[in-house]
C-alpha cells in the first residue's frame, strides 16, 4: 500500500498537523476565495495574497450525492451497483467564506445545518503507484 497523496496540491496540502485548503485574501478588500484566483470576485481588485484557510465551520447547506457523477472529471467509483452515496454541503469557516465539499456523513438523520464541521480527506482512487489519492472533506466534530 502506498502514501496518501493530494489530489491537487493547488488547493489541498497534506501537512503532519492534518490537512489545509490553500485559497487567497484580496488585499484590498479582504474578501477570502477558494480555490485561489488572481483577483477578488467582490472588489474586482487584483491584489490577491495565498491564504491557508480555518479547518473548522458550520454546515450551511447539503444533501446526498446518490448516483456516480460523470467520469471524467470525477475518480471516484462509476459502477452504479457498487457506488457508495456521500454527503455534499457547504460549511462556513467562520470570518472567510463558504466552501462546497465532500461530506464524511451522508446520513440525513445525522447532517444538520449549523453543525460544527472539521476539515478531513478521503481516498476517492489510487494513482498508477498505488497511492491512495485524497480529496477534502468535512465530517461533524
Amino acid at each position: 500500500m502506498g502514501q496518501a497523496v493530494s489530489i491537487n496540491d493547488n488547493i489541498l496540502l497534506l501537512t503532519d498537523d492534518g490537512p489545509r485548503l490553500k485559497g487567497a485574501v484580496c488585499n484590498d478588500c479582504g474578501t477570502h476565495v477558494f480555490p485561489a484566483a488572481s483577483g477578488c470576485s467582490k472588489c474586482t481588485g487584483s491584489s490577491m495574497s495565498e491564504a491557508v484557510l480555518g479547518t473548522e465551520g458550520a454546515l450551511w447547506a447539503w444533501t446526498v450525492q446518490g448516483f456516480p457523477p460523470k467520469a471524467p472529471p470525477y475518480l471516484g467509483e462509476t459502477d452504479p451497483a457498487k457506488f457508495q452515496p456521500y454527503g455534499v454541503g457547504y460549511v462556513t469557516l467562520e470570518g472567510e467564506l463558504k466552501v462546497e465539499a465532500r461530506l464524511t456523513e451522508a446520513d440525513s438523520k445525522v447532517l444538520k445545518s449549523g453543525m460544527a464541521m472539521r476539515l478531513t480527506t478521503v481516498p476517492i482512487a489510487q494513482d498508477e503507484d498505488g497511492n491512495d489519492i485524497h480529496t477534502f472533506a468535512f465530517e461533524p466534530v
